[in-house]
């Protein structure tokens, strides 16, 4: 075959393929828009539907779920033949394997006192295999702290695997040489609610951790200014819900309370002062506005301040709302 039949066969057969791509192109643009009026199409039962004029377009897509049904949790996970997706709160992501407390087999017939036995030893060299080294170890503990402290404080998952990666990070980045391990989780978990929008006060994490408030406080600016975490400024109305259900006021009861945190910063009487203070002023101040009762320890109580701050940062909100009002 001569160079210039060569070269006009590759030509044809780059125009073929040119042709075929374009036709390919069409194709998948006529799919992705209704046939009959050219709006745009949704999946909708396993059917794909036009939502413009309701025509059925294609009726056999395919499923990508489980054949089986489930009407509660215990039976999707009695049905469920996959494992939990893995998390940043277990050291290991969860990939391992874990061998059950039960000594029974898969029938549920109990185990003789020498299967018993050797089951034991079985989970002790599996607990060693799945923490061979210190780092893994460290995480693990630090990883079973931040999951304890969180299930006290009511912080939702989401703050628990952020707070996960936080440490991760700080792990990886030699940040703990000179800091316990508990301290640097506590902070972890306390810069995780910052960012979540549901923060809780030094206070209340002193009460869960094993360190003392000056030492959470330090290794927090720490881990912050290390890490370059992103963190606003406390907003006092983030702590007004949990202060007005713990109480058991209103809505009526939370929303002035809203109104008399936006009217104080607007006056900038929040500049210097503690976020925690004036929500509790604040919650009290509306409690007593709503005609609601509640006494000032109740309060102290449920924010973990003392009397006289609510004493004090409640007559200037009051203030700040008398001015306003003037204005």
């Amino acid at each position: 075959m001569s160079d210039t039949t060569l070269r006009t066969f590759s030509t044809d057969h780059e125009t073929d393929l040119d042709v075929a791509a374009g036709e390919g192109e069409r194709e998948d643009e006529q799919t992705r828009v209704c046939p009959e009026c050219g709006g745009s199409l949704r999946f909708d039962d396993g059917e794909t539907v036009c939502a413009e004029c309701g025509l059925v377009v294609e009726e056999t897509n395919i499923d990508h779920g489980p054949e089986w049904r489930a009407f509660d949790s215990t039976e999707k996970d009695q049905k469920s033949r996959v494992g939990a997706p893995t998390t940043n709160m277990m050291h290991d992501r969860g990939l391992s394997t874990n061998i059950g407390w039960q000594n029974k087999d898969a029938y549920g017939n109990s185990l003789s006192s020498s299967q018993r036995e050797q089951m034991q030893r079985l989970r002790t060299w599996n607990e060693r295999f799945r923490t061979r080294d210190s780092k893994e170890r460290n995480l693990k503990q630090a990883l079973g702290e931040i999951d304890r402290m969180a299930s006290a404080l009511g912080l939702p998952e989401t703050v628990r695997e952020t707070a996960s990666v936080i440490y991760r990070r700080a792990l990886g980045e030699d940040l703990l040489p000179g800091r316990s391990i508990e301290g640097v989780a506590t902070a972890s978990l306390y810069a995780a609610a910052r960012q979540a929008g549901t923060p809780r006060s030094l206070d209340e994490l002193e009460v869960v951790s094993r360190v003392d408030k000056m030492e959470l406080t330090r290794t927090y600016r720490y881990i912050v200014r290390e890490l370059k975490l992103e963190i606003e400024p406390a907003d006092p109305e983030q702590y007004v819900p949990r202060f007005a259900s713990d109480l058991g006021l209103s809505d009526e009861a939370e929303r002035r309370a809203r109104e008399l945190l936006r009217n104080a910063k607007g006056e900038g009487l929040h500049s210097g002062k503690s976020p925690v203070g004036l929500a509790a002023a604040a919650v009290y101040a509306a409690a007593l506005l709503t005609n609601e009762k509640v006494t000032q320890s109740q309060v102290s109580e449920v924010a973990n301040i003392s009397e006289v701050t609510i004493r004090n940062r409640y007559k200037e909100l009051l203030d700040a709302e008398d001015a306003g009002v003037l204005a």
